[in-house]
């Protein structure tokens, strides 16, 4: 079974295909206005839930969801600055992704990820900060798949005439916290409830051979500073967010968690062969899942050109052979 995510406006949100003696395909589409990746999770695990139990809801693991909008106060009237800060985007502005790149499924292995922390941890303890902070899967991962696009880029031989490849350039790496645990949300909370952190490095330290770690102090930056305040100068999320975007050489944006667990939603097929986020079409816009076949390990959801595949399998490899 394939089940395949998306996030649009598309007049079905539900489409399943069937494959005569090889499965069965779902296809979601939902908007990020009403819920997030771990409402959308928290309601596909509950729907296959309630198929695998043939409709008997005494086995139904999860509760139900939690519609309650009065969990969240807004003294200050942030919900009136999102949606006049939304509707004033201009569309006009939108880039559609190219539609015939090919999509990869890079992994990072546990035993990677264990010397991707080994190898981050050996260069904070060189630069004398002893008191490094505790590296995630997800940090050094994340870190590591960076620099790699940076490096693509790099040796892209027809590069974006827009972009400015001077020794300073910044470029930035998007991603979403969750904020539910932080404001004490419940965990069955339906709607969306992240924000935004927006990590930042200049491009000739992420192409050098420290690059990774750079890469990772400054992802773990964001979220220390979204720990200790997690809704810090939340009116000027969007606002802030498209200027630091705005003065970029390049941006990446990343969709998904390994938190999701995607892999553990079974209709009663078993595991999905394969969870995809459908609209990921350029490497501007990557996803990340846990693992399908090993605890630990993560799995990366990418686009690119056909001149880019070997140049970016090449820079990858290279990346876990420096380890």
């Amino acid at each position: 079974m394939v089940i395949i995510f998306a996030s649009s406006s598309l007049s079905w949100p539900y489409k399943s295909l069937s494959f005569p003696d090889a499965g069965i395909s779902i296809g979601v589409t939902f908007c990020h206005v009403a819920a997030d990746g771990r409402t959308f999770g928290y309601f596909t695990k509950s729907w296959a839930s309630i198929c695998r139990s043939l409709g008997d809801l005494t086995f139904v693991k999860n509760s139900p969801p939690d519609y309650s909008r009065d969990l969240i106060q807004d003294p200050r009237g942030i919900w009136s600055i999102f949606l006049q800060e939304t509707a004033d985007r201009d569309t006009a502005t939108r880039i559609n992704p190219p539609t015939d790149n090919f999509r990869i499924s890079p992994v990072i292995s546990q035993s990677h990820v264990k010397m991707l922390k080994t190898w981050i941890a050996r260069k904070y303890t060189e630069v004398n900060e002893k008191d490094h902070p505790r590296l995630s899967t997800f940090v050094v991962s994340i870190a590591l798949m960076w620099v790699c696009l940076i490096k693509l880029y790099q040796c892209n031989k027809t590069p974006d005439p827009l972009l400015r490849y001077d020794d300073d350039a910044i470029c930035a790496f998007v991603f979403l916290a969750d904020c539910r645990d932080r404001i004490r949300l419940p965990t069955n909370y339906f709607g969306n409830c992240l924000k935004p952190c927006l990590a930042t490095a200049k491009r000739s330290e992420l192409i050098r051979e420290n690059g990774v770690f750079v890469a990772a102090k400054a992802i773990r930056r964001e979220i220390e500073e979204f720990e200790k305040e997690p809704l810090k100068g939340v009116e000027n999320w969007i606002s802030s967010g498209k200027e630091v975007v705005k003065e970029c050489e390049h941006y990446v944006t990343l969709a998904g968690s390994p938190k999701l667990r995607l892999y553990e939603t079974d209709f009663g097929f078993g595991r999905p062969k394969k969870s995809e986020v459908v609209h990921i079409g350029s490497h501007k816009l990557i996803s990340i899942a846990e693992s399908r076949d090993e605890e630990g390990g993560v799995e990366f959801g990418l686009a690119f050109a056909s001149s880019e595949l070997d140049k970016f399998n090449a820079v990858f490899e290279q990346g876990l052979l420096n380890l």
